[in-house]
């Protein structure tokens, strides 16, 4: 009887108590801000599941891989993405922590900024950059499980960045702060990914660099960039694939059928139904929709990626071996999902150039005095020069040429050109002597 009356209604009581205490505690901590959420508009693609999952898997496999005193610390190491905005680093990452089971713990580069050089949340600046640092030191307190993306870290202050350079070698050791009190954390066995994500550019239009102790521990791959010898086709076509979704033609086609996608990009381009099949029922109506939306995007296809290319190569560049401006114009696809959502099938030629004329006038708006160049930049790619702005472009090209040359870099370079000029006279001198 008095098991009944006093300890089972007190057990009861206790079960409650700590129930509510845990939820309490997990909304306090936020626990459920870090779950993985893949988008709704994910598109789990052939150059996701060709090129990008197993260049991150392998990196993921040294990191996570293998759990215990056994592992190999040398194989410890940082994955690393580079790319323009609006490739999809994060939510690729997003979705990767839901397939394995992680705890996705980003941490918002912006938010920190450039003037945070410590893990303290104490000497945070901001609220901002103090949330992020709670953030970070939670996940070290986790210690397991966790995967730690920091995210746009052109924006972070390079000896911030170096703090992670310990927990990406052999030591796996990393010092932090939780709840004041400093720690060291060791996660050698642990299943603990780094992963970081940056712009070749910061905010400012400046390339960004990264230290270097911190990239020589980094696998490095630029996701808007062709990876691999063979993956250009499946790079082109991740355009479309991407884009399907965001056209209102082609939305119904990306939910029932997109199995039948690569054949009909096929035939939109060679305009052969012989020997395609299709697995949804389409009607005839249906499938001269989709060819017709589907030519119109693989021309916006080529503009995009062209662009894409012009500016990876421009941020590949140092400011002292340039001949024009930077290009900053960006070919992502992001930029390809604006377009494609106002791809309408009975749109001309003449509409989908005015199109693309628009978007990028739009888009180089934020790039101020940098934006006339830009453009001159874009429509020299493109082949829409007029006469007049050809000559517009050489002058500015010009001028940026002048510039250079009468900077410091360019002064130098100068100097360094004619001292190499005297040595070479004299030793033509000393040869000629020789010779009498």
């Amino acid at each position: 009887m008095h098991h009944d009356r006093v300890l089972v209604p007190q057990f009861d009581q206790f079960q409650e108590l700590k129930k509510q205490l845990l939820v309490r505690a997990a909304q306090d901590m936020r626990l459920e801000d870090f779950r993985p959420r893949v988008l709704t508009s994910f598109v789990r693609n052939q150059l996701i599941d060709k090129v990008y999952l197993p260049l991150i898997g392998a990196n993921l496999a040294k990191q996570i891989g293998t759990a215990g005193e056994g592992k190999r610390t040398d194989l410890m190491g940082l994955l690393l993405l580079i790319s323009p905005p609006g490739y999809g680093k994060t939510t690729l990452m997003e979705y990767v922590a839901n397939r394995l089971g992680l705890i996705f713990m980003k941490i918002n580069g912006p938010a920190i900024g450039h003037a945070v050089t410590s893990v303290d949340p104490a000497q945070a600046p901001n609220a901002g950059a103090r949330q992020e640092l709670e953030k970070l030191n939670l996940a070290f307190e986790m210690g397991d499980n966790v995967m730690i993306y920091v995210d746009d870290i052109q924006h972070c202050n390079p000896e911030f960045l170096q703090k992670f350079i310990s927990l990406c070698d052999a030591q796996r050791k990393i010092e932090g702060v939780y709840e004041g009190r400093a720690r060291t954390y060791d996660f050698r066995g642990r299943k603990v990914a780094v992963v970081m994500a940056g712009n070749p550019y910061t905010e400012s239009g400046d390339v960004f660099q990264l230290p270097d102790m911190l990239a020589n521990r980094a696998d490095i791959y630029n996701l808007g960039d062709i990876l691999s010898t063979g993956s250009e086709e499946a790079f082109r076509l991740s355009y479309l694939e991407n884009a399907l979704i965001s056209n209102a033609a082609l939305g119904r086609l990306a939910t029932q059928s997109p199995q039948d996608v690569p054949a009909l990009i096929r035939l939109a381009e060679t305009g052969q139904q012989d020997g395609l099949s299709f697995e949804g029922n389409h009607s005839p109506e249906e499938l001269n929709e989709y060819v017709a939306v589907l030519q119109k995007l693989l021309r916006l296809r080529d503009v995009v990626a062209r662009v894409n290319a012009a500016y990876i190569a421009s941020a590949a560049q140092a400011d002292a071996y340039r001949t024009e401006p930077p290009f900053k114009l960006q070919g992502s696809y992001r930029n390809m999902n604006k377009l494609a959502e106002k791809v309408r099938p009975v749109m001309n030629d003449q509409e989908i150039t005015d199109l693309l004329a628009a978007h990028y006038e739009s888009e180089a708006q934020t790039l101020t005095s940098a934006t006339e160049a830009n453009l001159l930049k874009l429509r020299e790619l493109l082949g829409w020069l007029t006469p007049a702005e050809e000559t517009r472009w050489q002058e500015i090209k010009a001028t940026f040429r002048d510039n250079l040359r009468n900077s410091g870099a360019g002064q130098l370079l100068q100097m360094l050109d004619k001292l190499e000029n005297i040595a070479g006279g004299l030793s033509g001198i000393r040869e000629a002597l020789k010779r009498e």
